[in-house]
């Protein structure tokens, strides 16, 4: 599973810490994790396997902590209840004595009762891919550039108007991720950074008026709401000839359901963005039928995570950077190994790609 690419996370750490221009090292004001040892529990909070990454960053955890010498603890929330799910297993790993907890929160705002005691046992915890919201009891948070994600997004998504439907104005919709996501805000705040002003002077038109956060996200990132959604969109809005000719879409889940909704409404094939490299969407970029996705692998962010623990447990002070924009959690920036992530097109999949067997075939495949 994307093996070959673990060997090239120091790279992307290295290019992820140029993006930011500001580091610090040691910045962690709730501990420096220097009880972990080798053979330590290291416990890893997972949210519902609601789409690819998540379930592939079980077995990406699970190698990169026996690899390194730890024992693992992984658990996913249920889909049906997540968040008291969530809560109920960092407290289990607590009581099991794990001495770091790394979380990709099911809803970042609702646990500060367990990384505060976490914080108290004498744990080092650990945000994964979401930052963990309105608590100072975060040690380190590990993901990929969010904002950067979502300035790839809306710039693809106006290239690709251009190239495959001439000179504006342009007709498009807006969709965003689940509110209890820290990272769909995020998303959308760096798509909107470049979108705003095409809005503004009239190059995009968004037919029904809805452009804020509030109006425009997906709970849970179900493909059947975001797929009901735009099906109301296109029947209130884009009636007769009124053409859809983009729409800017979070990940690649919801742009499968998007472009189900466009097809069977009859409205010719939008520009539609995308985020994760799912293997369902990469024959649709190829054959032209998604336009774009973003590709954080997966992989290499379980390993960064477990690279850092690794650094702790050895009694270095990590190189961590202060990114405002990126990482402020509401109380607090936390300290933040940011992985760079990279926009994929079907002019670059292949290269993109290389090294990760299984998408690498597919973009080949075409």
């Amino acid at each position: 599973m994307r093996k070959k690419l673990i060997a090239g996370i120091g790279l992307a750490l290295v290019a992820g810490l140029a993006l930011s221009g500001c580091s610090a090292r040691g910045t962690s004001d709730s501990g420096s994790g220097s009880s972990i040892k080798k053979g330590d529990l290291i416990g890893v909070a997972l949210p519902a396997k609601t789409s690819q990454n998540w379930v592939l960053a079980g077995a990406a955890f699970k190698k990169s902590i026996e690899d390194a010498g730890f024992k693992a603890d992984i658990q996913y929330a249920n889909a049906g209840n997540p968040v008291p799910d969530q809560q109920s297993q960092i407290s289990g790993m607590i009581t099991k004595g794990a001495k770091a907890v790394i979380i990709g929160a099911a809803d970042g705002s609702q646990l500060g009762s367990q990384v505060k005691a976490a914080k108290a046992q004498g744990a080092t915890v650990i945000a994964w891919d979401r930052n963990i919201l309105n608590t100072k009891n975060v040690d380190y948070y590990v993901a990929f550039n969010n904002y950067k994600v979502g300035q790839l997004q809306a710039n693809a998504l106006l290239k690709g108007l251009k190239d495959k439907k001439g000179d504006g104005p342009y007709n498009v919709e807006l969709f965003a991720g689940s509110p209890d996501d820290a990272n769909a805000t995020v998303f959308f705040n760096g798509a909107m950074s470049v979108l705003k002003p095409k809005i503004a002077d009239g190059t995009i038109k968004v037919v029904s008026g809805q452009t804020t956060f509030a109006k425009v996200n997906t709970q849970g990132w179900l493909a059947q709401k975001a797929q009901s959604r735009m099906t109301d969109l296109l029947a209130q809005y884009y009636t007769g000839d009124t053409k859809i000719d983009g729409v800017l879409s979070p990940n690649d889940t919801l742009a499968r359901a998007i472009l189900t909704a466009t097809k069977a409404a009859g409205k010719d094939n939008p520009v539609v963005t995308g985020q994760d490299s799912e293997t369902a969407s990469i024959p649709l970029i190829m054959q032209g039928t998604q336009y774009s996705t973003i590709y954080k692998n997966t992989t290499e962010e379980a390993q960064a995570a477990i690279d850092l623990v690794s650094d702790l447990s050895k009694g270095n002070k990590p190189d961590t950077k202060i990114d405002k924009t990126n990482n402020y959690n509401g109380v607090k920036t936390v300290p933040a190994i940011e992985l760079t992530p990279v926009l994929v097109t079907k002019d670059n999949a292949v290269e993109a790609y290389k090294g990760n067997d299984t998408l690498e075939a597919l973009a080949k495949k075409g």
